[in-house]
């Protein structure tokens, strides 16, 4: 069955659910649901409403007073039409497009799925399948890979075949502005029409190809006029409109959803780097075109998924399916690896990165696991109202840089290293002497795993239950060394025997190949950690 590809980018809302603003982000250069050809698009749109306001964290210090973390309402994110960070500032006061729930705004998420395109009505009639029915499929695996990853569902999800009437009303509104003309039942936007052309992307009109989609139509007034609808092709869907029967071009489309569910003006409009231009571009001059009125606040854009720097591309072929990786490393894992880096920078994918990843996400989950278990161990009604001055600085510093981080361009590698401090403290107060007579140690224990929890959550981290994933972990880190449990417990009761029948050759012969495997697989963490008999890595020394 088809699987998402993790081609081009980071999942940018996604990933961070912790912003403060309206978002148009088209997926389709981020994950694309198919595992061979690029088939169902997918984009978002987002709108939300400003609701009670939350605190990073409330602590109290040993003194029983409030040390409450103040809600950061200012947020600067990277604008790509003014090339520089800016303080976001929403059209309407208290209502804004996206997706940050973190600082209390209600959210009305909208993702819209590109179900009719060329690539599909190929890839359609090469199975001899209706292109609908062909995305609708893709469509349900894109959903399924989602959910992997912990990425929210929308509110909404408009599909383009369901919104004709609004996409031919918009192609309407262009050609009556005098922005288009038709050519024997195709339509096209005039880019000479539009002065502002070019002024998202930088490029001057001179500079400018043709669709990269598509090849240069000498019937058009200028190389760079892109189509806003196609005439009817055999073999090809079609829907009526008044300049006969066909299909919307590739950029209409987006125009004509973010109206019908945002309106013509909102916040925020992302996506990949490489649809600056032209896709970002020809939407910008559409959408104007169509409304004077049309205007985004901010436009944000992400970085690269490569390989070896090089973009991840089905062209190269040095691509991987979201559910090839997630096959051996866990979908939290994958997630981890993609939030370590900031949303605009490149992200090199390797195996021992994503290695990295999952050793990374096996011990915050560990640390939460320890810290649930010795809190289960302690009566609630007994706990003291109390926190250590210690913990409470430790806890507001993380605070503080979580805020500010997110806050400034969701720099989440930020929010990440910072986590290191408390799950740190949290250990040494779990398996230290100094740390297991500390003065109210299962206070601070609370203290430290609400406020990692609470991260969590806002990143989109938090499993149903430690326990499986820390399981599901383990499999996982097995599965790549090519082991099961019972024989690596095998492997090490029969080194136990060799040792007590004192075949000292056979033991150390067990346990340098057990050892090698360990470390070629760099599963040190998870192994480590597998509550076998005793540390699996212990046994080995």
């Amino acid at each position: 069955m088809a699987a998402l590809l993790l081609k081009c980018y980071k999942p940018l809302i996604l990933l961070c659910p912790t912003s403060t603003t309206a978002i148009h982000v088209p997926t389709h250069k981020i994950f694309i649901s198919n595992n061979k050809n690029f088939l169902t698009r997918s984009r978002f749109y987002f709108s939300t409403q400003l609701g009670q306001s939350q605190s990073c964290t409330s602590t109290k210090g040993s003194g029983g007073t409030e040390n409450e973390m103040p809600t950061r309402q200012q947020l600067f994110l990277h604008n790509t039409m003014s090339k520089k960070k800016e303080l976001f500032r929403p059209k309407t006061p208290g209502q804004v497009g996206i997706y940050l729930r973190h600082l209390g705004y209600k959210v009305k998420y909208v993702r819209n799925f590109t179900d009719v395109d060329d690539k599909i009505i190929v890839r359609a009639n090469q199975l001899g399948e209706d292109p609908i029915d062909l995305s609708r499929r893709y469509c349900e695996e894109f959903h399924r890979d989602m959910a992997y990853l912990h990425c929210l569902p929308p509110s909404v999800e408009p599909r383009v075949s369901d919104h004709m009437p609004q996409i031919i009303d918009m192609i309407k509104q262009i050609l009556d502005n005098g922005h288009g003309y038709q050519i024997e039942g195709d339509v096209y936007f005039s880019v000479d029409k539009f002065p502002q052309y070019g002024q998202l992307s930088g490029r001057k009109l001179e500079d400018n190809r043709a669709g990269e989609r598509v090849a240069v139509d000498s019937r058009k007034k200028n190389p760079a006029d892109f189509a806003l609808w196609k005439s009817a092709k055999e073999g090809e869907p079609f829907w009526e409109s008044p300049w006969g029967p066909g299909r919307p071009g590739w950029h209409i489309e987006c125009s004509a959803m973010s109206a019908a569910y945002l309106g013509y003006s909102f916040d925020i409009h992302g996506g990949g780097m490489d649809l600056i231009f032209p896709h970002h571009e020809n939407e910008i001059a559409q959408s104007c075109a169509a409304c004077d009125k049309s205007n985004i606040s901010c436009w944000i854009h992400n970085g690269f998924v490569t390989i070896d720097s090089e973009k991840m591309s089905k062209s190269l072929g040095n691509f991987f399916t979201i559910r090839q990786v997630i096959d051996l490393f866990h979908p939290l894992a994958l997630r981890l690896f993609l939030v370590g880096t900031h949303y605009r920078s490149p992200i090199n994918y390797s195996d021992a990165q994503l290695e990295s990843s999952s050793d990374r996400i096996f011990y915050i989950y560990q640390t939460l696991y320890d810290c649930e278990d010795a809190l289960s161990q302690n009566d609630e009604a007994t706990r003291s109202d109390n926190v250590p001055q210690e913990t409470v600085d430790c806890i507001e510093k993380f605070n503080d840089i979580f805020c500010t981080s997110m806050s400034d361009d969701l720099h989440t590698p930020v929010v990440l290293a910072a986590m290191s401090e408390p799950l740190k403290t949290a250990n040494d107060l779990l398996h230290t002497r100094k740390g297991k007579k500390q003065k109210l140690r299962i206070e601070s224990l609370a203290a430290l795993e609400k406020a990692i929890k609470n991260a969590l959550i806002t990143l989109g981290f938090m499993p149903t239950g430690y326990s499986e994933v820390l399981h599901e972990l383990r499999e996982k880190a097995l599965k790549r060394a090519k082991l099961t449990e019972n024989e690596v417990l095998h492997r090490i009761d029969e080194r136990n025997t060799a040792r007590k029948n004192k075949e000292f050759g056979k033991s150390d012969a067990i346990r340098k190949n057990l050892a090698a495997v360990v470390r070629k697989a760099q599963l040190g963490d998870q192994l480590s950690l597998l509550h076998y008999k005793q540390s699996t890595l212990k046994q080995l020394e």
